[in-house]
C-alpha cells in the first residue's frame, strides 16, 4: 500500500486528484464501512472496493463512467422484452437476496469483492434508506436485479446480475425511470465496461464528475425505503426513445 494514505479515526479523505494513475484510482486504504463513512466518500466520488482478505481500499478513478437518466438507449429488442418478457419488478423488497445475486459466480471471474463485509456495510445503507435495490421476477423468482446508493439527485451503482437473458437490463430500465420521475440528474457507473456504454453511458474527467456530484448531493429526495408506482406506471412511458 506504499504510496497512498491510512484512513482510521474519522472519516476524512484526501483530495480524489491524489488518487494513483496505477492502477487508476487508488486513493487510500483503512477507515471504516460505516454508514458515515461511506456517505461520506460517495459524496465525493470515492467509493471501496477489495478483495476478502485486504485492508478497505478506497477509489477515485479518472476518467469516471455515467450515466444521465435522460441517456440511457433502450434498444428495440430490450423495449419488446420490457412490454413481453413476463418480468415483475420491485422495489426494496429483498436487498439482502439481490446482494447475494451480485455476489455469486460469474463466468470468468474467480471470487467475489462483495465480502460478507460489504454485505453487512450495504445491509445497514439500506436500513437507513440510503442503499436500494431493484428486483426484477419471473414466475415469483428472483431472476436478476441490482443495488446502489442514493444521495440527493445522484444515484451510486454498485452492482448487477442476471439470471435469465435480460434480467439484469430490465432492472436498469425501471431504475432510470423512477429516478427520471424523481429528479435524478447522474447514475455513477464507476468502471467503463462495453456493455454499459451500449446503453448510453459515457466517460467524464473526474473533475467534472465531482462538480456534478456538489450539485446534486446536496438536496434531493430525503432517505428512505422506494416503492413501486400504480400498476398501470410503465417505465418506457417515461424514456424518451430513439429508432433503432
Amino acid at each position: 500500500m506504499a504510496g497512498i494514505p491510512w484512513l482510521q479515526g474519522d472519516p476524512a479523505f484526501p483530495p480524489p486528484e491524489r488518487a494513483l494513475q496505477h492502477p487508476n484510482g487508488l486513493l487510500a486504504a483503512g477507515g471504516a464501512l460505516d454508514p458515515e463513512w461511506l456517505l461520506c466518500a460517495y459524496r465525493q466520488g470515492i467509493f471501496p472496493w477489495f478483495n476478502e482478505g485486504e485492508p478497505i481500499l478506497w477509489w477515485s478513478p479518472d476518467p469516471r463512467l455515467i450515466l444521465i437518466p435522460s441517456e440511457l438507449r433502450v434498444h428495440r429488442s430490450l423495449r419488446k422484452t420490457l412490454r413481453n418478457g413476463g418480468f415483475e419488478v420491485r422495489f426494496d423488497t429483498d436487498f439482502e437476496a439481490v446482494m447475494a445475486g451480485c455476489a455469486g459466480p460469474r463466468a470468468q471471474a474467480s471470487g467475489t469483492w462483495i465480502t460478507p463485509h460489504m454485505r453487512q456495510a450495504y445491509l445497514r445503507m439500506h436500513a437507513q434508506g440510503h442503499a436500494h435495490s431493484v428486483e426484477v421476477l419471473r414466475d415469483g423468482v428472483l431472476v436478476g436485479g441490482l443495488y446502489g446508493i442514493a444521495i440527493g439527485r445522484a444515484f451510486f451503482g454498485e452492482s448487477m446480475f442476471s439470471r435469465t437473458s435480460n434480467a439484469s437490463k430490465v432492472a436498469l430500465v425501471h431504475l432510470v425511470a423512477h429516478l427520471v420521475a424523481h429528479d435524478f440528474g447522474v447514475i455513477d457507473c464507476q468502471m467503463t465496461t462495453p456493455h454499459l456504454l451500449s446503453l448510453g453511458a459515457r466517460e467524464v474527467p473526474r473533475a467534472l464528475f465531482q462538480a456534478i456530484l456538489a450539485e446534486l448531493t446536496p438536496h434531493g429526495p430525503a432517505p428512505g425505503r422506494w416503492s413501486m408506482p400504480p400498476q398501470a406506471w410503465k417505465p418506457l412511458d417515461l424514456l424518451s426513445q430513439e429508432p433503432d
